[in-house]
């Protein structure tokens, strides 16, 4: 045990003979300088990718403000037609051209001739299941079963 200890006592202190060998020394310094000049690197890339990133979100933001002040600009001169004219005098203060009638339908009259309109959530729902694959429909009707939920394709 002993004899082992020596052993890595004697090796300790070639180790630290070598150390103080002017060419480990400069191996070491060059090594250290490498690692800095690499680290450096490695953040001066990392800030680009950053900068990169925020300039691709800002010009994004930008297109879209562009083209949310084109839609601006067009409804300005929708608004400036005589087409919106006409429809705005007729539907705010109830104007009309000159030699045309107005007929009034009670609103019992008009319901009487409308059609129910489905359950928004069923049609919703029926959206969705038709956009599944059959095993997925397939995988929620056993769900359903077994956890003794109500169908929804009633």
């Amino acid at each position: 045990m002993q004899q082992k200890i020596k052993k890595y006592i004697q090796k300790i202190d070639i180790y630290t003979d070598q150390l103080h060998d002017i060419r480990i020394i400069g191996l070491l310094s060059f090594a250290v300088i490498v690692l800095l000049i690499s680290w450096s690197g490695v953040r001066a890339i990392d800030a680009n990718y950053v900068l990169q990133k925020q300039i691709s979100k800002l010009e994004q933001q930008n297109q879209v403000d562009r083209l949310a002040n084109n839609n601006l600009k067009l409804q300005n001169q929708y608004f400036n037609t005589s087409q919106y004219l006409e429809l705005s005098a007729r539907q705010n203060f109830g104007l009309a051209l000159p030699g045309e009638k107005e007929i009034l339908v009670p609103t019992s009259v008009a319901l009487a001739h409308t059609s129910e309109l489905a359950d928004s959530e069923k049609v919703q729902a029926d959206s969705t299941r038709a956009k599944q694959p059959a095993y997925q429909r397939n995988f929620q009707a056993w769900m359903n079963f077994f956890l003794h939920r109500e169908s929804l394709q009633d």
